[in-house]
């Protein structure tokens, strides 16, 4: 892109230095910056970028984005001087890009919980239309069948773009992409069109980031907002019409919306719900008329999950009927509420709940299907808002015997997070763990053919975070198998 157009996007500014005459490309990541891209520099909450320049420069970048004149710059690089270096970078990673999320129907979901299940769902839905589909989300960057792991829910804008140009360049029609209440208070949305914004719940969570429950859902209620004003591009609001919140978003946003739910009067209703421990089906009430809709995911969380995804698809264009046909095939959502190898004796379960509504919602889902005694292993996440650590560990013992164990501690002291966990037990039937794996390698060896064992907090998250904020290796999914292998013997 010609470099001087491309500086006319951005108004408030101050320019020093000689610049390319054109750029292709802009990074974050200072270990990406050439000569064709331009690199943004910014404080973040651990490092400030602005200290790799000199890397940059070596690496003959040519052209910079920051917050504040750099001296030592030499003359032949030139410096874009803004307020907010990060917003700068939405705005231009748009033009340089040339608007990718508006070449393809995108869906955006935010909640709580379900993020990663209803975008996966959409995502599997598309699929079984034989629609070339990709997804973006706590589970990587998936374009059809072929996934590529990822580290946040959502990426930095950068890398956010650039996951959507991919998709293109490979041949999505469509993406479907979890929109964290970080990303969207940190502008990592801020560019991204989207056709369809869907809402799955509130309840408390982050509130370490953001320290209260009104600017909790401030920050989930900017993606509604940010559906615009242009009614010359159809977009929809889906909001789950059971939560309390719902009265805040149709606030927010100048769009039509689309309500889900089971208790309330809503758009998409479900009704004559029946729940196994192999999936869900229920009749599903539509404007369009009534269809059953039968699944392999489990609880009724899965239903308003399901329902929330099958609406958004409606609302860009799908029949019912189809939608309904394509539920049939779906896969699982990796990690949640996924039986390992049911040929086990045991029901090996592994989900990400992680907080209140979480764990009890998983709870709710299994306890029916139990058979022998519940064995649950939860974790809580170092440096995080530990308010909510005590009911976690008083939802856990539901269960019959409780494992706690810490989740990613990072710099925190294990023991403190364990100790959290424990002031909030109902009974005495638990052990805590200071390792994970040995927690779960517990659960296992406690267990009896016919028990349910409960492995909450992680999914099938690849890592455990440990001091430094060092990525150690780590699957529940893995670990549970292995011991479970070794006990019972692998039919």
């Amino acid at each position: 892109m010609d470099t001087m157009q491309l500086l006319k996007v951005i108004k408030a500014k101050k320019l020093y230095g000689k610049f390319p005459d054109k750029i292709d490309n802009i990074v974050v990541d200072s270990r990406q910056a050439n000569t064709n891209s331009v690199f943004v520099a910014s404080q973040g909450y651990t490092v400030d970028s602005h200290q790799f320049i000199p890397n940059v420069i070596a690496q003959g970048c040519k052209m910079v984005v920051v917050d504040h004149h750099l001296n030592d710059v030499p003359n032949d690089v030139g410096q874009v001087v803004v307020k907010d270096t990060i917003k700068a970078a939405n705005i231009m990673a748009q033009f340089i890009l040339d608007f990718p999320s508006q070449k393809l129907t995108t869906y955006g979901v935010t909640g709580t919980n379900g993020k990663t299940s209803v975008a996966t769902m959409i995502h599997h839905i598309n699929r079984a239309l034989h629609i070339n589909s990709a997804y973006l989300g706590t589970n990587g960057f998936q374009f059809n069948e072929d996934v590529a792991k990822g580290s946040n829910s959502t990426p930095e804008t950068i890398t956010l773009n650039n996951h959507i140009q991919d998709a293109l360049s490979k041949g999505a029609k469509v993406m479907s992409m979890e929109m964290s209440s970080h990303g969207l208070a940190l502008g990592r949305t801020n560019g991204v069109d989207i056709d369809a914004a869907i809402f799955t719940n509130l309840t408390q969570d982050h509130l370490d980031f953001h320290h209260t429950m009104e600017r909790y859902g401030f920050h989930k209620s900017l993606l509604f907002a940010q559906l615009g004003n242009d009614y010359s591009k159809p977009k929809f609001a889906i909001i789950n019409g059971d939560d309390d919140y719902l009265s805040e978003l149709i606030i927010s946003t100048p769009r039509e919306v689309i309500t889900f739910g089971i208790d309330n009067d809503v758009d998409f209703k479900a009704v004559n719900i029946e729940e196994t421990i192999h999936g869900i089906q229920f009749d599903m009430v539509t404007p369009d008329g009534k269809v059953h809709i039968k699944c392999p995911y489990i609880g009724r969380f899965n239903v308003y999950n399901m329902l929330a995804a099958l609406c958004a698809m409606w609302t860009q264009g799908h029949s019912i009927v189809d939608l309904a046909q394509a539920t049939e095939h779906l896969n699982p959502v990796e990690g949640r509420l996924e039986v390992l190898d049911r040929n086990l004796p045991i029901d090996l379960i592994i989900d990400y709940a992680h907080t209140p509504d979480g764990m009890n919602k998983l709870i709710d889902a299994v306890q029916p299907f139990k058979r022998g005694k519940m064995i649950f292993l939860v974790g809580m996440a170092g440096e995080r808002d530990l308010t909510k650590t005590p009911e976690m560990g008083a939802i856990a013992c539901r269960a019959d015997y409780v494992i706690f164990t810490p989740d990613n501690p990072a710099n925190d002291d294990p023991k403190k997070l364990t100790d959290a966990l424990e002031s909030g037990a109902t009974h005495t039937n638990y052990k805590s763990f200071l390792d994970r794996a040995e927690g779960i390698r517990h659960a296992i060896d406690i267990s009896e053919p016919g028990d349910m064992v409960v492995l909450a907090s992680k999914g099938r998250e690849p890592y455990q975070i440990m001091p430094g904020y060092v990525k150690v290796p780590h699957r529940d999914d893995l670990i549970g198998l292995e011991a479970a292998y070794e006990k019972y013997g692998r039919d």
